[in-house]
């Protein structure tokens, strides 16, 4: 009796390890994708995030140990990692993520990430077939994965139109906005003449360069002087030049 009890027990044991199937899970961090293979046939392809290159997730192969279903991580204020599957003693485990938008890159502190259905997925499965009975293989590295597909900056700088000027808005008496046009700006006022000259559109009161020296006083000819672009008045009324006596001798010219 007592060998046929020891023969039946065995027998189950056989056919309980005969039942469960490999689990076989593959990381490829290069491309950021995950396949899932039971018993060597894959079942599944997802994208993941790996860890950054500061926080690389190591390569090899690994098997699971401990499973979790809502675990909170000790080293990164509580964060939440549901679903996790361990595969490293110092803490290592792939586990669901509410940052989906960054799957298909490197962007965690070295887990591996999926999205929460994808976990909650794979942690059943690794359920079923046996936490022990599954491997973990990673190959590649972050920095090529980035390489690849850059993440876009956050920080880009637009560059944007300018505001249109703001104007105090009126309406009319049937409740229509009525256009305001701007107001023209005012020419700039004549001065006196002080002997200085001043920007002539008005913008400064300040004395640039002083004006050409006046060779005869306006009051005296009861009239405007007015000066070339030389700085020179013209000849008074009467006024003739004095000739101009070259000496002999002193210059000869050929042709």
């Amino acid at each position: 009796m007592r060998s046929f009890l020891v023969a039946f027990t065995g027998l189950m044991l056989f056919a309980i390890g005969a039942a469960q199937a490999k689990v076989a899970i593959t990381v490829d961090k290069n491309n950021q994708q995950m396949t899932v293979a039971v018993d060597g046939v894959e079942r599944y392809h997802w994208p993941v995030s790996s860890g950054l290159p500061s926080y690389e997730t190591p390569g090899g192969s690994f098997r699971t140990f401990r499973m979790e279903e809502d675990h909170f991580s000790k080293e990164f204020d509580d964060a939440p990692m549901p679903h996790s599957i361990f595969f490293t003693k110092i803490g290592h485990a792939i586990h669901g993520t509410d940052s989906v938008n960054r799957l298909g890159s490197p962007a965690s502190h070295g887990c591996v990430r999926l999205s929460r259905a994808n976990a909650a997925t794979l942690y059943a499965l690794v359920k079923e077939q046996g936490v022990l009975n599954t491997t973990v293989t990673l190959t590649g590295s972050s920095q090529v994965a980035l390489a690849r597909n850059p993440r876009p900056r956050d920080n880009t700088a637009v560059a944007r139109r300018a505001p249109p000027p703001q104007y105090d808005q009126q309406y009319d008496s049937a409740g229509d906005p009525v256009v305001i046009t701007p107001q023209a700006r005012a020419a700039p006022q004549a001065r006196a003449d002080d002997g200085y000259i001043y920007p002539s559109d008005g913008s400064s009161s300040e004395a640039r360069y002083p004006a050409p020296r006046r060779r005869y006083d306006a009051q005296a000819f009861q009239q405007q002087q007015y000066y070339d672009n030389r700085g020179y008045a013209p000849a008074p009324p009467g006024y003739q030049p004095r000739p101009y006596y070259q000496q002999r001798g002193l210059f000869t010219y050929q042709d």
